[in-house]
């Protein structure tokens, strides 16, 4: 039987998630960004979050606009300053919030070795830099390398292209960036999706998440069927 539960309220698809957790939010730029699980997590109010993502946040969406709600402690991502991660840039030279900078090939691999059951591995990416003060450091076959641990989310925010009703989940393009290795991650994951299908309407060749690791699929076709008949 399965575990996941599908949704057509942003606010229930969110419920219960705590202040002080660690928010996995997949995501490259806007590429694949769970923007409408993001303004529930905004409405929900969880406040003092790690969010971990590849970036800080793009223009005044998504998790710029869950910083701008002063609900983020600290983040972790690859690409802290872009163009349009003003919001972000401020609160950082303000002093109020945290930031942990990660390669981003690390990013990705220290929250795969999460979901793998990895308990650290050695890289060479940052050997030699800032980002290597106070890490293990080990010499093998005659290169440097630093010693990694994983990074584990209590709750991945994903956006997948779609969802069968067992939660197997299909990413479209480029939106399949992060949100495999967050899926794998975290305590409670939870999808946000373009569209749901019966059991057994995506062929399992094609499946990139198995619905073994979600918990709970936000429907949006289904939301914008109930914002129409709301309207």
């Amino acid at each position: 039987m399965s575990r996941t539960t599908i949704h057509t309220d942003a606010a229930d698809a969110v419920a219960g998630i705590a202040d002080g957790a660690t928010v996995l939010v997949g995501g490259f730029g806007m590429a694949g960004m769970p923007t409408h699980l993001v303004d529930a997590l905004i409405e929900q109010g969880a406040t003092d979050l790690t969010i971990v993502s590849n970036n800080a946040g793009n223009g005044d969406t998504g998790l710029a606009a869950l910083l701008a709600a002063g609900r983020v402690a600290k983040v972790v991502c690859s690409f802290p300053r872009q163009s349009d991660s003003y919001v972000f840039d401020e609160l950082y030279r303000a002093g109020r919030v945290d930031l942990e900078v990660v390669p981003q090939g690390n990013l990705a691999e220290r929250l795969r070795a999460a979901g793998a059951g990895i308990g650290a591995f050695f890289c060479p990416t940052a050997v030699g830099t800032p980002l290597a003060d106070g890490k293990e450091t080990r010499t093998i076959d005659g290169r440097d390398y630093v010693l990694e641990y994983p990074i584990r989310g209590d709750v991945a925010l994903v956006g997948a292209w779609k969802a069968d009703t067992v939660g197997n989940l299909v990413y479209r393009k480029t939106a399949r960036n992060f949100g495999p290795v967050m899926a794998t991650a975290a305590k409670l994951v939870i999808v946000e999706v373009a569209s749901v299908v019966d059991a057994g309407q995506i062929d399992p060749e094609t499946v990139v998440t198995p619905g073994i690791y979600v918990d709970r699929v936000l429907n949006l076709s289904a939301l914008s069927d109930a914002t129409k008949a709301a309207s």
